[in-house]
């Protein structure tokens, strides 16, 4: 008979089975994966400039309707590897817009999860690509700042419309504050001038008849990255992996949208310039994923979610042909337009699938917590 003492010494000279070293490594993507909520409550007694770098990644990060501060920081990588100086502008418009949500006394728990600083910092990063002036123009610093600060006004006024029908701020202040900043510049200020912009149906300075199969796939990765003005494929690649770390439903959405919405570029002979480069496919990305967001995935809002990138694609070209007259661009209304009427619907097969837009995480994550309540729900049925 083997001792309690002998059999504490063959424990201890026993090696780790390698399911132990599996079981961190599995918990530990896990818990970088979602809304990161343990950091986020980890981070609550921490110094205010530590919690500050947190809200704002995860500001970044709502731009692309996530909520996590490692893809938030992925996605400053991306756009510091595509232009620092946008990285800079875009960076300023978000702290612009924080810090004017604080001083306004904006809900705490609204601005530690980014929810007052990403339509800043779409300003400012816009301000950038649209500026003629080159890069590192210092003077656009200051309607970058002001953009930015301007957007938490709009964002808490429209915040008090909307949530009567429960709906998302989402991105109406951006698309307001730099449709205005561009019609009140102009292309011809002396100041802040402005490349104009181009009509996706218009024809091209050569005759492409050819149709280049490998740039458009390359396009339809492009136009993830398109959300925040990347045209390169690295940071278009990096942007799609921070959209996996908080939910691969999401970053799967985001790949039929942009490809939806380019096979609907396809149909309506829209540049092929728009098709390689992303930007037939960005708003097609932006309304499937937000299907895929505010509702509980199902084969019922899977085929919502395809009818929404379709519509914002062709709703994306019909703007753009309007508002390019006035050398304005579209910018990503089409999405929050046909993202907001989609949350409106009324139909009691699609109801019972909307989540309330406080309650909104993962998909992976409502998916579950569904699950449970309908468990529940059936258990005590039973009972």
């Amino acid at each position: 008979m083997v001792s309690t003492g002998n059999m504490l010494i063959l424990e201890k000279s026993t090696p780790q089975r390698p399911g132990g070293l599996k079981q961190r490594v599995v918990s530990t993507l896990l818990y970088c994966t979602g809304e990161m909520q343990q950091l986020h409550t980890h981070m609550q007694d921490k110094f205010f400039l530590l919690q500050l770098a947190e809200w704002c990644l995860r500001g970044i990060s709502r731009v692309i309707l996530l909520n996590n501060p490692l893809s938030g920081a992925l996605i400053l990588a991306a756009l510091l590897l595509e232009s620092p100086w946008q990285a800079l502008l875009g960076m300023l418009g978000l702290l612009a817009s924080t810090f004017t949500a604080i001083i306004m006394g904006q809900d705490c728990e609204e601005v530690s999860s980014g929810l007052h600083g990403f339509n800043g910092m779409l300003v400012a990063l816009l301000m950038g690509v649209f500026s003629s002036a080159g890069d590192w123009y210092w003077w656009l610093l200051l309607p970058a700042c002001l953009g930015g600060a301007a957007t938490t006004f709009l964002s808490s006024s429209l915040e008090s419309v909307l949530g009567r029908w429960d709906l998302p701020v989402s991105v109406f202040p951006f698309n307001t504050v730099i449709l205005l900043f561009l019609a009140c510049t102009g292309t011809s200020n002396p100041y802040f001038p402005n490349y104009p912009a181009q009509p996706p149906g218009a024809p091209e300075s050569t005759n492409h008849t050819k149709l280049h199969v490998p740039q458009l796939l390359q396009g339809v990765v492009l136009g993830v990255g398109q959300i925040f003005a990347c045209e390169t494929l690295g940071p278009s690649l990096l942007i799609l992996g921070a959209v996996f770390i908080f939910s691969p439903i999401l970053a799967v959405y985001a790949l039929l949208g942009s490809g939806i919405s380019t096979v609907a570029g396809l149909s309506m002979s829209v540049q092929h310039s728009f098709l390689y480069s992303g930007l037939s496919g960005f708003n097609g990305a932006l309304g499937c994923m937000v299907v895929g967001a505010f509702y509980i995935l199902s084969w019922r809002t899977h085929l919502l979610s395809i009818a929404n990138a379709l519509l914002s694609a062709y709703t994306d070209i019909a703007l753009s042909n309007l508002l390019a007259v006035l050398g304005l661009p579209a910018s990503s209304w089409a999405a929050t337009l046909t993202g907001t009427l989609m949350l409106l619907l009324t139909g009691e097969n699609l109801k019972e699938y909307r989540i309330p837009t406080g309650k909104v995480t993962s998909p992976e994550q409502n998916l579950h917590s569904h699950k449970q309540w309908s468990a529940a729900n059936t258990n005590a049925t039973d009972v």
